[in-house]
C-alpha cells in the first residue's frame, strides 16, 4: 500500500484549482493573495506555491503591478489544447483497446458508469470524471509518458470541457459518442477506436472554436 502524503501547498492548489474550473474565480480580475490567504486559513507561503504551480498549468498569469489573474478561455488556446490531443490520443487510445486486460477493461467501464452518473453533480467533478474516462483508454500498454501526456492536456481542457456542456444537447450527445467510444475499445477494435476519437475530439474543437469567437453561438 502506497501513502499519499499532500502538502498543505497541494492542498491550497486543488482548492484554487477547482474554483478556477468551477468558475467562481472571475477571469482577468486579480487575486487577492492577503484576502484568500486569510479565507483559506493559510499563510501567503503555501499560497504564493500554488499559484506557481497554477501558472505553469497555464490557469493564471502574472501581471506586471497587480499578481495574478485567472486567463481567459480563448478559442486559441482551445484550439491548440484539442490539436495536442488529436496529435496523440486517437492512436494513444487505439493502442490501449488492442493491449486492454480484463481489469483495464472494469475500469474503463466503472469510468464511463461514473462519468453518466455526474450529470446533476458539480461541473467540476464532471470535468474530473470525464478526463478520468478519456485516460482510462489510453493507460493500457504502460506507455508512461503517453498517458501523463494525455492526462495533463485533459485537466487544461476541463474549464473548455465544462463550456462544451453547457449548451442543450451537449450532455446526451457526449454520452452517445463515449458509449460509441467505449464498445469499440471493449472489442480491440483499435482502428474504429482511432475514427471515432478523431470525430470526438474534433467536433469538440470546432463547437468551441464557435462559441469562443461568437459567445451568443452558445
Amino acid at each position: 500500500m502506497s501513502i499519499v502524503v499532500r502538502t498543505l501547498s497541494d492542498q491550497v492548489f486543488e482548492i484554487v484549482r477547482d474554483r478556477i474550473v468551477a468558475g467562481t474565480i472571475r477571469p482577468d480580475a486579480p487575486i487577492r493573495q492577503d484576502a484568500l490567504a486569510a479565507e483559506l486559513g493559510v499563510s501567503k507561503i503555501p499560497l504564493r506555491e500554488a499559484l506557481v504551480r497554477l501558472e505553469h498549468e497555464g490557469l493564471i498569469h502574472s501581471q506586471a503591478n497587480r499578481g495574478y489573474a485567472v486567463r481567459s478561455l480563448s478559442a486559441e488556446q482551445a484550439d491548440e489544447i484539442y490539436a495536442l490531443r488529436l496529435s496523440v490520443e486517437p492512436q494513444a487510445a487505439a493502442l490501449g483497446a488492442v493491449n486492454a486486460s480484463d481489469t483495464d477493461r472494469a475500469h474503463a467501464i466503472a469510468s464511463l458508469a461514473a462519468l453518466e452518473d455526474a450529470r446533476e453533480a458539480a461541473p467540476t467533478e464532471v470535468a474530473v470524471r470525464h478526463r478520468q474516462f478519456h485516460v482510462a483508454l489510453v493507460r493500457p500498454g504502460d506507455r508512461m509518458l503517453t498517458t501523463q501526456l494525455i492526462e495533463r492536456l485533459a485537466m487544461l481542457a476541463e474549464r473548455y470541457v465544462i463550456a462544451h456542456l453547457a449548451p442543450a444537447g451537449r450532455y446526451a450527445r457526449a454520452d452517445r459518442e463515449h458509449r460509441n467510444l467505449l464498445d469499440a475499445w471493449l472489442d480491440g477494435d483499435g482502428a474504429t477506436v482511432e475514427r471515432r476519437m478523431i470525430r470526438h475530439l474534433e467536433t469538440t474543437r470546432v463547437d468551441l472554436r464557435a462559441e469562443l469567437l461568437d459567445p451568443q453561438a452558445r
